[in-house]
């Protein structure tokens, strides 16, 4: 049995983990800065046509719904078995991004993604079991960036985001997840 690795938010620098399997897991130090949601698509299924007019919602918490999304965004119950009911993306990379393209004053809610993280190398959890605040997640591929992105952010942010959109995840147990303080 392959081992997954948990990853904790919080203060917490240590702690020991052990998986399913009684191996060691890799241990990283994660906060969540901000979450999101949103009614509706603003960009995804807006091919040809003017970008969407869905409020992006801040929220203190979120609830997960295993195997169904955020309870209250665009995918919830999207189809069965979506690989994005749920999307992180590094703070760490936006605030880069920002600096390159001489961008100011944006939040990383313009990604449209839902948890915006800090402390983690995204990419490290495609095909990995991993735990936040209790709640399981797989991660399932990167989140790849659109040419959206461009009139989001700054013209270029597509080609400065490439390997770095973020992660789409499945949400393999209900839970609440909530800002760190």
């Amino acid at each position: 049995m392959k081992p997954w690795l948990k990853f904790w938010l919080g203060n917490k620098t240590t702690r020991k983990n052990v998986s399913a399997a009684g191996t060691n897991c890799h241990i990283a130090t994660v906060k969540v800065r901000h979450l999101y949601i949103s009614p509706g698509h603003n960009f995804f299924g807006h091919h040809q046509g003017p970008p969407g007019e869905h409020p992006l919602v801040e929220c203190a918490e979120i609830r997960c719904v295993a195997g169904r999304g955020i309870a209250g965004d665009r995918f919830f119950d999207f189809k069965d078995d979506y690989k994005g009911q749920i999307t992180f993306f590094a703070s760490e990379v936006f605030e880069e991004l920002c600096r390159q393209l001489g961008v100011s004053g944006k939040s990383a809610g313009v990604t449209r993604r839902n948890v915006i993280t800090v402390g983690v190398d995204l990419n490290s959890l495609v095909g990995v079991e991993f735990e936040i605040q209790g709640v399981r997640f797989l991660g399932t591929a990167e989140c790849s960036p659109c040419h959206w992105m461009d009139e989001a952010i700054a013209p270029g942010a597509e080609k400065l985001l490439h390997a770095r959109g973020g992660l789409r995840a499945k949400i393999l147990t209900d839970g609440i997840l909530r800002v760190d303080a």
